[in-house]
């Protein structure tokens, strides 16, 4: 943040990313009015069958990204909502690897009423892959951006501002070391190689098709970068740990979420008097925005949909939000202001988000990504 210059309130996207979340988020509070009011009608005791339950137990599954938040956040609820409408409520909190949770539901395996992958992405593909939308109405939660991640000394050596320079720098020879987690395991790892395959074929995720995923100049791009890995693990949070503490030696740059970059930077400038920092590719970037999805399923009854949606209202308001920042997210909720003492560049990131948010690819060119990325991938790691 610019001394002498006055900051507004909260400064999060470009003007038309900030749009879309604005709507995305007033849709969500007008399912949320809407079913709260259906519900206290039948509380009342209009058309209710039963009357109104003494308690209500749903389960959420989500990601373990945003588990410290959630887990402070949902005992605070459970009693807001025991005030607020004299039923004791229970939430069944179950945590996974964005993955495995849509392979959980796909087969059965948990039936949540609520869930909350990493990331929008793969909102597509599940409902490609279950036949129909299952999840057919979502809000993000809590933000944070995909970035290239490395110590500060190399990122300003060469000058690296997007994935494509990464790819110059190894089709030139530059003998550097990255990484990112393994795209079936983790969805950094997918949200870190769908931008180097957009930025391949020069398209927008959303634009990309099976055919251009299979392109050999396309291919090739990618595995140039890929040349340079010499780690993939099974989450971001491990490489922002891992390089924390092993030190520019082990590792140059990586493509992790900017809260991972909030966690590490002091820690390794302290260590190694190099802080890690956050660069935002210039062709633009994708949010791990955390979606709140109440299924569309035949599992979910009435009563949970009910006292999840009250659950969403509880997440989004200013107190839970605030909460989220000091886990390293950003507020979802856009008149919650962003903090400038987390989101800085002394902690390693940008207070604004200079750079355009992307969408989602479809989900059969998701399907199509997880194929080929065993060609791509350096198989020496």
């Amino acid at each position: 943040m610019s001394r002498g210059r006055k900051e507004p309130k909260f400064r999060l996207f470009p003007k038309q990313g900030y749009i879309l979340l604005m709507v995305g988020i007033l849709v969500g509070f007008l399912i949320f009015v809407a079913v709260s009011f259906t519900f206290l009608r039948v509380g009342l005791g209009e058309g209710a069958e039963g009357g109104i339950p003494p308690s209500i137990e749903f389960e959420f599954l989500y990601t373990s990204e945003k588990q410290s938040w959630i887990e402070e956040v949902t005992p605070s609820f459970e009693e807001w909502f025991r005030g607020r409408f004299g039923i004791d409520v229970h939430v069944k909190l179950t945590v996974g690897g964005t993955h495995e949770t849509v392979n959980l539901i796909l087969w059965k395996s948990v039936t949540p009423a609520v869930w909350s992958p990493a990331s929008s992405i793969w909102i597509p593909y599940i409902n490609m892959r279950y036949g129909e939308n299952i999840a057919a109405d979502w809000v993000p939660l809590v933000l944070s951006p995909v970035v290239i991640a490395g110590w500060r000394s190399f990122l300003q050596k060469y000058n690296v501002t997007s994935f494509r320079d990464l790819y110059e720098l190894a089709d030139q020879g530059v003998s550097y070391k990255y990484g990112h987690p393994d795209p079936l395991l983790s969805n950094g790892g997918t949200m870190a190689v769908v931008l180097q395959f957009a930025e391949a074929a020069s398209k927008k995720p959303e634009e990309l098709i099976v055919d251009d995923l299979e392109k050999e100049s396309v291919l090739n791009f990618v595995r140039v970068i890929e040349s340079r890995a010499v780690q993939y693990g099974k989450s971001t949070g491990f490489f922002g740990t891992w390089a924390a503490e092993s030190g520019p030696t082990a590792i140059d740059c990586f493509s992790v979420y900017e809260s991972v970059v909030l966690d590490n930077a002091l820690k390794a400038q302290k260590k190694w008097n190099d802080p890690i920092i956050a660069v935002y590719p210039r062709s633009g970037t994708l949010l791990s925005d955390h979606p709140f999805v109440i299924l569309n399923a035949p599992w979910v009854t009435k009563w949970q949909r009910f006292a999840a949606t009250q659950y969403l209202y509880y997440l989004l308001n200013e107190e839970s939000q605030s909460k989220a920042q000091k886990h390293g997210f950003r507020p979802a909720n856009p008149s919650v202001p962003l903090d400038p003492n987390v989101f800085s560049e002394e902690n390693g990131v940008q207070y604004e988000i200079r750079v355009p948010i992307l969408k989602a690819l479809t989900g059969e060119a998701m399907e199509a990504l997880f194929t080929v990325w065993t060609v791509v991938k350096n198989p020496g790691v």
